[in-house]
């Protein structure tokens, strides 16, 4: 038996997520007493709201949890449907309502829904990494396309145009707002490109977990343009529940029942504990709001004290809780760049090349989603590390 005998598929040689090997990284250097600002992943430092926490215990100390129906329990499911037909005044059955555990697992449901082994589906770039690599590990085909300021780094239909002159596209994933740019399409360029979408029978995915994190457009979800529109959501950025994996999907009717199999048998269902504190995170808006008032004064100070230290060139920040930093004048290798900042600084940022690998060397990523005290603490020590 030789020694390549036992090798890990070729599927799974995927790129690495690099803001989670920064998290590791970083971690590394806490735990060895290193004061570290947490600025490279898009983790709220406030907790679950009070309603999902209270929820969660009362669940603990009374109920039995186990499985349940995979798309999700009927409470959530309900209160999901209702929170369209508030926020966004879009009639959503029920019955078209998936939970999953994340957006993560949203993603993989609608890749092996929608697509066949060999579909191409387009992405921006930069744009967030484990879209690229989830469409690889699933034997799908990313199809990159570069945006920048002249349509304000968001796709148009002229991309999808050109993009088919090499083969057919089969689906477009778009987030907005955007990760790690930060920025929106407006309501109209939306419409526009879900419209271009379904004239050619293009599947459109579009990525809302950063929905209610808006500053200077208003959020136009998908489900209003289209009912072919594969919507995915999660409870992980505005609802501060990272750490409790809870999503969801509204999909097409003839999507419905193939998701739900799907999910079967990868998941049988997402946690129950997780759905029942999602469901009263729903109702917990005044406190979310309040929350979200702190990535305003977070936004606010960076986008005022980085070009003071030197970082002065900084994409529109609409929504989310990124700014996305060209740092060419001081470094042509982000990833080099971020390792020396973390290192020498204790600031943990996400370098460029993660989001996008053509032109992210000369860009950094930083979360402003921390403690408004630790954003101050990155100027100070981001001035003394670029002086």
């Amino acid at each position: 038996m030789t020694d390549n005998a036992f090798r890990p598929s070729r599927r799974s040689d995927v790129s690495p997520f690099i803001a989670m090997d920064v998290l590791a990284e970083a971690a590394r250097l806490e735990a060895d007493g290193q004061s570290i600002v947490h600025m490279e992943v898009g983790q709220p430092s406030a907790p679950a709201p009070k309603a999902a926490l209270e929820a969660a215990r009362q669940a603990l100390e009374h109920g039995r949890l186990g499985y349940t129906e995979a798309a999700g329990i009927s409470p959530l499911r309900n209160a999901l449907s209702a929170h369209y037909r508030r926020t966004y005044g879009v009639e959503v059955p029920r019955d078209r309502v998936t939970v999953t555990t994340g957006s993560s697992a949203g993603f993989n449901l609608a890749f092996l829904a929608a697509f066949d082994v060999g579909d191409r589906i387009v992405l921006t770039m930069p744009g967030y990494p484990a879209y690229r690599n989830i469409l690889k590990s699933l034997g799908l085909v990313p199809v990159e396309l570069a945006v920048g300021p002249e349509t304000r780094w968001c796709l148009t239909p002229e991309h999808l145009e050109a993009a088919q002159a090499d083969g057919p596209i089969k689906g477009v994933l778009v987030a907005s707002p955007a990760n790690p740019t930060g920025t929106m399409m407006s309501g109209d360029a939306l419409a526009e490109l879900v419209a271009y979408c379904d004239a050619e029978n293009i599947w459109f995915i579009s990525d809302e977990i950063y929905h209610g994190l808006d500053y200077a457009e208003d959020q136009t979800t998908a489900l209003a343009l289209s009912e072919n529109a594969i919507i995915i959501n999660s409870f992980s950025k505005y609802y501060c529940m990272t750490g409790w994996r809870i999503g969801w999907m509204v999909l097409p009717e003839q999507l419905v029942r193939p998701v739900e199999r799907i999910a079967q048998n990868l998941y049988i269902s997402a946690p129950e504990i997780s759905q029942i504190a999602a469901t009263a995170a729903l109702d917990s808006v005044q406190e979310l709001e309040a929350v979200k008032a702190g990535y305003v004064d977070n936004r606010s100070l960076l986008l005022d004290g980085l070009p003071k230290v030197g970082l002065d060139r900084l994409l529109p920040v609409d929504g989310a809780f990124y700014i996305y930093a060209d740092i060419s004048r001081y470094s042509s290798d982000s990833l080099e760049f971020a390792r020396k900042l973390l290192h020498q600084t204790g600031i943990a940022a996400t370098p460029g090349v993660d989001f996008d690998p053509l032109n992210g060397h000369a860009f950094l990523r930083f979360s402003f989603a921390g403690a408004h005290d630790r954003m101050k603490e990155a100027l100070v020590r981001l001035s003394d590390f670029l002086d």
